[in-house]
């Protein structure tokens, strides 16, 4: 099967690492030509464009920042679908917009899947992410074997667009959590605890999270890099947001949440690193929510192994 795979920045670089390491045949494209470099010199094609993938490649990968970028690359490749063609949308983006785009391509002949990822960029990088996938069974089947690749855990969402709905919830919700652990640890460093201690605790208890876990690590370490910036936060938890306004749910945390990421992007700019959120209540408090041995990067420990698909639950 040979494989195309569009945008190459910080996941969908990872993720096509993980298909070059694995043998994939493997074609890539990024508007960044130094991104396509680097990948030829790990042993992909240089794919040239979207239309030049989509002819040659049995399976095109998109891995972009917007729905908008999305739309502009495969306006680029549908000349080019017809019957065995499948295109992938790994990006985080707007449900209605990913099924809008799929039925073109389904219409065409070919075959459409939203299976965006989550996880984080160092886990990503080991093939370890998770990843769920929305759309009819047999395409589902059919491209398995390449999401077992980059991925460590696979979910069948259901049709299409489904995955692109379950994705922004778990951003929405790591939001929450980053928030929260950033006001929890601050509060006790008010209090004078120590935060290493602090870290432990949290770990160990109740109030522990994925996001604690790894992101309270950079934010104690002061590197507050976690490969994800505000933008993209800020267009995730719009599109949670989005959703409960068209089924008429009315949030209280979810508009607080996007109030104080827009916040901090007018204070440390549209592209910050989120963890630097932590540097509003650094500002306001004159404190320091800083501690030693903590790591400057994520590193994903966990042996590559080959992934496998993930049941859901059955209803009783």
């Amino acid at each position: 099967m040979k494989v195309g795979f569009i945008g190459l920045g910080n996941v969908g670089g990872k993720l096509s690492g993980s298909l070059l390491r694995n043998g994939i045949d493997l074609s890539v494209h990024d508007l960044n030509a130094d991104f396509v470099a680097a990948k030829v010199a790990m042993g992909a094609k240089d794919g040239k464009s979207p239309a030049d993938l989509m002819q040659n490649c049995d399976v095109v990968i998109t891995c972009l920042p917007s729905p908008a970028a999305s739309a502009a690359v495969l306006d680029k490749m549908m000349p080019h679908v017809g019957r065995g063609k499948i295109w992938m949308e790994m990006s985080t983006t707007d449900a209605a917009e990913v099924e809008r785009l799929g039925r073109t391509v389904i219409d065409a002949g070919g075959a459409a899947v939203d299976c965006p990822v989550s996880g984080g960029c160092h886990r990503a990088d080991t093939g370890n992410i998770s990843i769920f996938a929305g759309c009819d069974r047999t395409s589902f089947d059919r491209i398995l074997p390449l999401l077992t690749i980059m991925g460590r855990r696979v979910l069948h969402t259901g049709d299409l667009g489904s995955a692109s709905v379950l994705k922004v919830m778990t951003n929405y919700l790591a939001t929450v959590n980053l928030i929260s652990v950033c006001e929890a640890m601050t509060v006790m460093k008010a209090a004078g605890m120590d935060l290493a201690t602090t870290f432990q605790a949290i770990s160990m208890s109740s109030g522990t999270s994925f996001v604690h876990e790894t992101e309270s690590q950079l934010i104690l370490s002061g590197s507050r890099d976690v490969n994800f910036t505000m933008d993209l936060v800020q267009k995730d938890i719009g599109l949670f947001q989005k959703l409960a306004d068209e089924f008429l749910v009315p949030l209280e945390v979810s508009p607080l949440i996007i109030d104080i990421m827009t916040d901090g992007q007018k204070r440390y700019g549209e592209r910050a690193q989120s963890d630097r959120i932590i540097e509003r209540l650094e500002d306001a408090t004159g404190l320091k929510i800083l501690a030693d041995g903590f790591p400057q990067e994520l590193v994903d420990d966990e042996p590559e192994e080959r992934g496998y698909e993930v049941a859901a639950r059955s209803s009783l």
